[in-house]
């Protein structure tokens, strides 16, 4: 039970601070400014419903991906700590992410076609961070309690996410700009964290199999 529950707050903190909900608040309010309240809550939900199946479908079919072209789960942790840890430096300087969403993508989404999958599902709330994140962890989740509990997680940050950018409008007015820019700091170092914890599950294996093979 310690497990599940320790491997549960691993994969909470992690997908919290990848998803960054908080920092999604303003692009959101953004890109949704042309739509009434009832509109934004269909673009939200239609988003974080595609967003968690496409969390669940990396999850449960990443490794079978990489068998088929070859490459290591420890290449993966290696590439996902680079990705993470740019990502956890740009949050600290109070940006967005450029490995999230471009500028291309942000700007061709004021257009009338449908937003809730392409930009805002897919790459802004389930990024190339979320997605090496999920593929990681179901790999490390080595029992039926683990997986559940991880898709659980998915599940719970797709909804605490959900309630956040309806919620956006107050959220923002009562953090201001300062509030919500510590928040970011905040959580860039914690993804800057998980980077290095990534990086170096990944290195260290391979290291190994370097050195028996001299």
């Amino acid at each position: 039970m310690n497990e599940i529950f320790s491997f549960a707050l691993l994969c909470f903190t992690s997908f919290l601070t990848l998803v960054n909900p908080l920092g999604l608040m303003p692009v959101f309010m953004g890109m949704t400014s042309g739509l009434d309240s009832a509109e934004r809550a269909v673009v939200a939900r239609k988003a974080l419903i595609a967003a968690f199946i496409a969390m669940v479908f990396f999850a449960f079919t990443g490794q079978l991906i990489f068998n088929f072209f070859g490459i290591s789960i420890n290449g993966l942790r290696i590439v996902g700590g680079f990705i993470f840890f740019k990502m956890g430096y740009e949050m600290l300087q109070a940006k967005n992410s450029k490995i999230k969403v471009t500028q291309s993508e942000m700007e061709g989404s004021n257009e009338e076609d449908d937003i809730s999958i392409t930009p805002l599902a897919i790459p802004m709330i389930c990024g190339p961070g979320v997605i090496t994140n999920s593929i990681v962890l179901m790999e490390d989740a080595h029992e039926v309690g683990l997986k559940v509990a991880l898709v659980l997680v998915m599940l719970l940050i797709s909804v605490l996410t959900l309630v956040i950018l309806l919620s956006a409008g107050k959220i923002l007015r009562v953090l201001g700009s300062t509030g919500n820019k510590v928040l970011m700091r905040l959580m860039g170092l914690i993804i800057m964290v998980i980077a290095v914890e990534f990086f170096a599950s990944g290195i260290g294996p391979i290291l190994q199999n370097i050195l028996r093979g001299v």
